[in-house]
């Protein structure tokens, strides 16, 4: 965890570890199980290629993380000439939070949101959509801006990008298989690379269900964590509370094509990009809108109380 004034959660942190660890050995297994099927279809040429191929895409998800992320929701990186209240906002969030600042960008789009992506505290970008500008108040904004911040000084952002390189492989593999398998289906000669084919499915499949249920249960924590520290740092969780339910509100209106394009980020996004669905608890990457808002409704009554 990134040294900030944000409320530190051990919870998180011991979180994190374990689903890193978990990932990450996944990813050894399915890697380790690729190249020697690799090595029964191609000779050890394909196996180094395979080898290599893994890991060159996971490493280059982990580095160009924010670019990825500001590339799928068409944003842009705006100086403080262009954006001089979102700077100033975040300006001031940083100063008390005692944490660098990211870059800040913007979506032209009509969907209220907000996200937080990048390798680290030092190459993060916090991007929000005009729709949330023109749906929020300042305060409610804020409080949007200080719970994306508590990602990236907690490092959960960087963690829940490489957490997904696994996952994103074994999808990828899985859709090649298939193809590939169909392919050498068609002829009786290849029964030996066949078989190699769906054993790369099947293990790829095992790898990317996993990999799916660890992320979420991870991505679930983490809001209910930054929605818990982003508050202890502005002292205003009824604006979060506020804007929770303006954003949620608003998703109903926004044409349902407009999500489903969109729905791949939902695990960085502030809320899901999801409307008049009722999803499982262990599919969701986030809490319910009823557990976020029992939870600030907790923290205001601490707020509340008098000291003594």
């Amino acid at each position: 965890m990134a040294r900030s004034r944000f409320v530190k959660d051990s919870g998180l942190t011991t979180r994190m570890t374990v689903v890193m660890f978990l990932l990450g050995l996944l990813f050894v297994v399915l890697m380790v199980a690729l190249m020697a099927i690799a090595g029964r279809v191609g000779g050890g040429g394909l196996v180094v290629v395979v080898g290599l191929v893994g890991l060159g895409l996971a490493f280059w998800q982990w580095w160009s993380s924010d670019k990825v992320a500001m590339r799928a929701m068409r944003a842009r990186e705006v100086s403080p000439e262009e954006a001089p209240e979102l700077h100033g906002m975040i300006d001031r969030l940083c100063a008390l939070a005692d944490m660098p600042k990211p870059r800040v960008g913007i979506a032209d789009m009509s969907m209220p949101n907000a996200f937080a992506t990048g390798r680290s505290p030092d190459h993060a970008v916090v991007c929000v959509t005009t729709g949330i500008l023109r749906t929020l108040d300042a305060e409610e904004l804020e409080a949007v801006l200080a719970h994306e911040l508590s990602h990236v000084a907690h490092r959960d952002v960087a963690v829940m990008t490489a957490a997904s390189s696994a996952g994103i492989i074994a999808g990828m593999l899985t859709n090649g298989a298939q193809y590939g398998g169909f392919a050498l289906g068609r002829s009786r000669n290849n029964q030996g690379a066949m078989a190699a084919f769906l054993l790369a499915l099947v293990v790829s499949v095992v790898v990317y269900a996993i990999s799916f249920f660890l992320t979420r249960l991870l991505s679930r924590y983490r809001e209910m964590c930054a929605d818990r520290s982003g508050v202890y740092l502005t002292m205003k969780p009824a604006a979060l509370a506020s804007a929770l339910q303006k954003i949620s509100g608003d998703m109903a209106r926004i044409p349902q094509k407009d999500l489903r394009a969109n729905a791949a980020m939902n695990a960085f996004f502030i809320a899901p990009a999801v409307s008049g669905i009722s999803w499982s608890q262990l599919t969701s990457t986030h809490p319910s809108l009823e557990q976020r808002l029992e939870q600030l409704a907790r923290i205001q009554a601490e707020l509340d109380r008098p000291v003594g």
